[in-house]
Formats: structure tokens, C-alpha cells, sequence
């Protein structure tokens, strides 16, 4: 992410070759081992581990859970999937990171930093000494005259400490703690199209308006997939398990009854994201031309066209987003990536589990 403030991540004098992401989910820990190979990027491991798997009685979230049982379960995945590569980077989960934009008048680039700091305060709703910010400017750069619009993230100290002390105990060097948006973004955008990245994790889900490769606005709302399995589950009066399990096999194209267990919750995600994205709308004065779906609910069967058929984003002059126009598709972080044939198999149902950690490790080798 552009120029930093504290430090988010120690940088290492040398690019690496080769590196690790770790998305540290609410349940899930996922990790890829990404290489590269002259120009080319080569998918060399991948593994996931649920916690409760390690520790059958944890119930928590990941999060909260004590920092030596996520390093443990690290260590796990490695060993299980006879990884060598040391180097890491770990995912910062949106919502303990916050996300503002401010504008900053015209000025040189090495007058930004300071007036950064200068103005920070003013947007954040902690003390600077109990964050660690990072920035980037999304408008205006080396344009002269021109006002400069700045992406400000700010991180709770406590989380970045946390962070580093799981890599410690892990024995992982690490290279950089990024949010998970930003690792989504290098994984999924491949061109200039103002996109809505909608990634439904199992707590929550964000919603993020990425315009020319640049994150304009990102915000998250209380509800994912455990809420769906939650909703079906009271519905159709039967256990977590079977909910969790009738969900991922019909999704709502299925068994009616599940259809209608899911709509109302999938409904929320889907006009949380309509009114996030017709606010870009109406204050950049551009349409969102296509949606990602990411997170393990995106596989959902039915999900994608459902989004597609029903999404109303507005267009200017004020009109009905066209159905001709209209762009849903399913996170592929893999795409650009080589990869042996005995990983490649299953890598089109796995894309929307590992965009993140797919973005995060090609971080650690940029």
C-alpha cells in the first residue's frame, strides 16, 4: 500500500522469491506459498486448517483466541503441508481496521507525511499513540495544483503487537501485516473497472469500491455465513451441522425450503452492497461497472446469478443499472498464477476461499 507511517510491516532489504499469506480468518486459517520464477508467479503449496480441529473446544473466534493455539495451528498447516518457505505476510481483518479519506491542499511529495500526521487525528477515533496508520494518495498525485485525496488506515496497536508475536512463536519472518482488502485487490483486479468487491466472510461481510486499481471506499455490516446457517437453522428446526451442510449443497437453487432460509439474510448482503455502492455513485459521479464476489459463501449454488438478476446500481444520468451491462463474477485469485497440475484440480472452487492469502503472499514477493 503506498508510502507508511509507523510500521505496519519491516520491510527486507531484498525482495524475496518466494512467500507466505496467512489469512487469519474467524475459524479458518488458510495459507498459500506463492514463488517466483522470473516474470512468472508459480503456486507452490496451499493449506487450511478449522481451529476447532487442533482444539475441539474452542468456540471463540479466532481473534480472541490465545496467540500460542493460532501459532500452533500455523505450524500445523506448515508441517501437514511440507512447506519451506519462511517468509510471511499476514491478513489484518477489515473490520479491526479503519478506514477513512481526507483531502490535503496541493503540495510537493515530501510535504505529505508530515501533513498527514498533522490531520490524522481529526479522522481517526483513537489516539494516535494506540494506532499504527498508513496511507496512500488516491487522487492528485504529482499533479501540480491539484488537491490530493488521502487513504488513511488506521490499526490498533494491540492487534499489530498480536500479529507479530503469532509469527514469532510460529517461527515465521514477517514481512508485512496488511488488511485484507488491500490483498484482495492485488488478486482480483486486473483492470481499471470501477468494481464493488463483496466478500462474505463467516462473521461479516465487506464491501469494497475499488476504481482504477484504487480503493475508494470499503465498510462492513454483521452479517456472513454463519448467520445464513444460523437463519436456516432455526427455519428448518434442525442442527448447526445439517443447516451448514443443506446450505453449501443447495445454496438457492436447491430444495425450496432452504431457498427460502437463505433469501432474507442474502438479501441484507445484497442491499447493504447496493447502498454502499450507489453512495460512490452519487458522490464520485460514476457507476460501479462490475461486482467480485469473494469469501466461502460466494460458492453458495445460485449466488452469482441471484446477484446479477437483482443488484439495482444506478447509472448517470440516473437509470436502471442495464441487464446488458450488468457483471457479477466469482473471485479467481489463481488466474494469473502457474500452478502444478496436481494443485490446479480444484483451484476454480477454492478461488473465493483464498483471495486473500493469494494477495497478501504476492505482496511479499513485489
Amino acid at each position: 500500500m503506498g508510502k507508511t507511517i509507523g510500521m505496519l510491516w519491516t520491510p527486507f532489504k531484498k525482495v524475496p522469491k518466494e512467500c507466505l499469506g496467512i489469512d487469519i480468518g474467524t475459524s479458518y486459517i488458510k495459507m498459500v506459498e506463492i514463488r517466483k520464477r522470473g516474470k512468472d508467479k508459480e503456486l507452490s503449496n496451499y493449506g487450511e486448517i478449522k481451529v476447532s480441529d487442533i482444539y475441539p473446544d474452542f468456540k471463540a473466534s479466532i481473534i480472541t483466541a490465545e496467540i500460542e493455539e493460532v501459532a500452533n495451528v500455523i505450524g500445523a498447516i506448515i508441517a501437514e503441508a511440507k512447506i519451506k518457505t519462511r517468509t510471511a505476510v499476514f491478513s489484518l481483518p477489515d473490520y479491526s481496521s479503519f478506514f477513512t479519506t481526507f483531502t490535503l491542499p496541493a503540495m510537493t511529495k515530501e510535504e505529505i507525511p508530515e501533513a498527514v500526521k498533522y490531520e490524522a487525528p481529526l479522522h481517526i477515533p483513537l489516539p494516535l499513540t494506540k494506532v499504527t496508520l498508513d496511507w496512500q494518495v488516491v487522487e492528485g498525485f504529482e499533479k501540480q495544483g491539484v488537491p490530493l485525496e488521502i487513504l488513511l488506515v488506521a490499526v490498533p496497536n494491540e492487534i499489530v503487537n498480536r500479529y507479530r508475536e503469532i509469527a514469532s512463536l510460529a517461527k515465521l519472518n514477517l514481512e508485512a501485516l496488511e488488511a485484507e482488502v488491500f490483498g484482495l485487490i492485488r488478486s482480483l483486479i486486473k483492470s481499471d473497472l470501477t468494481t464493488a468487491l463483496v466478500d462474505i466472510g463467516a462473521e461479516s461481510t465487506t464491501c469494497s469500491i475499488v476504481d482504477k486499481k484504487i480503493l475508494k471506499s470499503s465498510h462492513s455490516f454483521d452479517t456472513g455465513g454463519k448467520r445464513l446457517t444460523e437463519a436456516l437453522a432455526g427455519l428448518l428446526n434442525v442442527e448447526w451441522e445439517r443447516a451448514e451442510k443443506l446450505k453449501i449443497e443447495n445454496g438457492i437453487l436447491g430444495v425450496k425450503s432452504v431457498r427460502e432460509g437463505l433469501l432474507p439474510t442474502l438479501n441484507l448482503i445484497l442491499k447493504e452492497t447496493e447502498q454502499i455502492c450507489s453512495e460512490f455513485s452519487e458522490t464520485e459521479r460514476k457507476e460501479v461497472e462490475n461486482l467480485i464476489l469473494a469469501g466461502g459463501s460466494a460458492l453458495l449454488p445460485g449466488l452469482k446469478e441471484y446477484f446479477a438478476e437483482n443488484i439495482n446500481l444506478p447509472k448517470f444520468p440516473k437509470e436502471k443499472f442495464g441487464q446488458v451491462n450488468k457483471k457479477v463474477e466469482i473471485a479467481d485469485p489463481f488466474s494469473g498464477l502457474i500452478s502444478p497440475p496436481v494443485l490446479s484440480k480444484n483451484l476454480g472452487e477454492m478461488g473465493p476461499l483464498y483471495a486473500v492469502s493469494v494477495g497478501i503472499a504476492l505482496r511479499g514477493i513485489q
